[in-house]
Formats: structure tokens, sequence, C-alpha cells
């Protein structure tokens, strides 16, 4: 059984094979700022969920036109929510500064969204989805010098929130309420759930 994962996520792609499974990962090249535009407001578990959706058919379909797909196909996407504002990915060292700044030494929500496309013998089938959250606490005794130094390594940059707890960032957070793997952007039990729901028993998708 194959997993196409519709995301270049590093994250992701190491949650699955640290779980035995060896994805086909494939680019979902979505515009996630005008899909987000499109929706409207949303709230975080919608706003996560919906952009998740636009990935997985966005490959799904494209692999359906070109007659090479044959599997589930699931899409993700995180956002971190701190004072009610949401965040995904900061993309600039000024913003990822001002946003350690003021989450350090206090909490937020890191919620991931997850679809799954039925697509196995080429056609789309059923799909199934939703969001998990986790809240995450920071250090409070991070220096100015501390995220300077984290900020130029360039991790924090493209992963939502500007931070991770897999990498270079584990260090400054001091505990999850949760399940870990949402943080990093893929909740293993709950993908277990929906790969269920569909049919296909979860370690018919180990392949490591």
């Amino acid at each position: 059984m194959r997993l196409y994962l519709a995301s270049t996520s590093p994250a992701r792609l190491a949650t699955l094979r640290a779980v035995g499974i060896e994805p086909v990962p494939v680019p979902s090249h979505v515009d996630e700022d005008a899909v987000a535009a499109a929706a409207g407001p949303q709230d975080p578990d919608e706003f996560v969920t919906h952009l998740a959706r636009a990935k997985a058919e966005a490959v799904a379909e494209r692999l359906v036109d070109e007659g090479g797909l044959d599997g589930l196909v699931l899409g993700g996407d995180s956002a971190f929510e701190i004072d009610g504002v949401v965040h995904g990915k900061p993309h600039l060292p000024e913003t990822a500064r001002e946003r350690w700044r003021a989450q350090r030494g206090r909490s937020g929500v890191l919620h991931s969204g997850h679809w799954l496309i039925d697509a196995r013998g080429g056609l789309l089938g059923r799909a199934v989805g939703g969001a998990t959250s986790s809240v995450v606490h920071f250090a409070s005794d991070i220096t100015d010098e501390e995220i300077d130094a984290y900020i130029a390594t360039g991790e924090p940059l493209e992963v939502a929130g500007a931070f991770t707890i897999d990498s270079k960032g584990a260090g400054f957070i001091d505990r999850i309420e949760g399940d870990p793997h949402t943080v990093v952007g893929l909740s293993v039990p709950y993908l277990r759930t929906l790969v269920r729901s569909l049919g296909v028993e979860w370690t018919d998708l180990w392949n490591r």
C-alpha cells in the first residue's frame, strides 16, 4: 500500500519514516496564501484542515491525470496560535525574531491539519480529515543572543510558529501537552485513525 505525501516538509517525511512508512513525497505547489484568502475567516482547526485538503486534492488530481496514482494521498498543514492570533511560517528573520521575543516564557497551541484521500486503483474515492492540537510551553530564560543564533540557522523561518521540537529548537521548549507528533506537523495516532476509517489496515502501510 503506497502513501503519497502531498508535502515537502522534512519533518513530516522523517516522522513517517520513523514509524515504518516510506511515503512517496509529491509537492502540491498550492499557493497557501491564496487558498487561505479565498476561504475567508476560519478558526485554527478549520484553517489547517482546509489547507491540508487543498494540498491533498491538488496532488491526487494531478497524479490521476498522469495515470500514476494507486494508494492513499495525505495532505498536511500546521499553524501556531498564541493570544488568539494564528501564525504560519515567518519566512523573514525579523518576523521570526519578533515572534520569539513575544512567545518566550509563554504558551501557545500548535494546530495540525490532515486530509487523506483514498485513491486506490487510480480512482478518487472517499476522503477524511480533521485537525489535532497540542499546547507548547516555551522556556522563560531564552536570551536574545540565543534567539539570534537560532534564527541565523534558518531553521525557524519555514516552520509554523518559528520553532521545532525535533531539531535545534527542542532546547527552548519546556514541555508539550498533547501528542508531540502534532507539533512536528503530523499526528501519527490520528493518521492511523483516518487510515483505518478508509478500510485500510495501518500495518499495511509499513514498508521500511
